[in-house]
C-alpha cells in the first residue's frame, strides 16, 4: 500500500484523522519530529477513535531517518506551489505521499530534497491558502488507491 509522510505536524486532530485514514486504507503513516503534540494527546486519540491499534504508525526523529527507513522509489511532495495536479501521476504501492506542517507546508529545502520525485498540488479556488492536512492526505490516498482498483477493499 501507500505511505503517508507528515513532516513536523502541528495540529493533533489532523494526525488523529490520518491514523484513522491509515487504518481504513492499509497505508502506513510516518511522522517526522518534531511533533507539535504527544501521540497520547487527547485530541489525537479522540480524532483517531479506536483505530490506533489498527494503524501502522512510525515516528522518525528527523527526515534523514525517515528516508533511511522508507527507502522510497517515488516521493510525491504536496504543495500549493506545484504546477502538476495530484491526479496527473500514476501511483505505485510503496510510494510516499509527503505533506508539510500546518500551516506553512513543506519548506523550499524539503521540496528540493533529492528524494522528492515530483511536486503535486490539489486544486482550489484562487486566493485560498491551503487545504486541511488530513483532508489533503485523504484525497491523495484515495486517488492512489482508486488507480489500483481499491485493492483489498470490501
Amino acid at each position: 500500500m501507500f505511505r503517508i509522510l507528515f513532516v513536523a505536524p502541528c495540529i493533533p486532530p489532523n494526525t488523529g484523522n490520518a491514523i484513522r485514514l491509515a487504518a481504513n486504507t492499509g497505508c502506513e503513516l510516518h511522522l517526522v519530529e518534531p511533533l507539535g503534540f504527544e501521540l497520547s494527546d487527547a485530541q489525537v486519540r479522540r480524532a483517531g477513535l479506536d483505530y490506533h491499534e489498527m494503524a501502522h504508525v512510525t515516528v522518525h526523529p528527523n527526515l534523514d531517518a525517515a528516508w533511511d527507513s522508507l527507502r522510497p522509489e517515488h516521493v510525491y511532495a504536496f504543495t500549493a506551489h506545484a504546477s502538476r495536479y495530484y491526479t496527473d501521476v500514476s501511483y505505485e504501492p510503496g510510494d510516499v505521499l509527503m505533506f508539510g506542517p500546518e500551516p506553512t507546508g513543506l519548506s523550499a529545502e524539503m521540496l528540493a530534497d533529492p528524494h522528492v520525485t515530483d511536486r503535486l498540488r490539489i486544486p482550489m479556488l484562487p486566493q485560498r491558502r491551503s487545504h486541511n492536512l488530513a483532508n489533503s492526505a485523504t484525497l491523495a490516498v484515495y486517488e492512489a488507491w482508486r488507480q489500483h482498483g481499491f485493492d483489498g477493499a470490501v
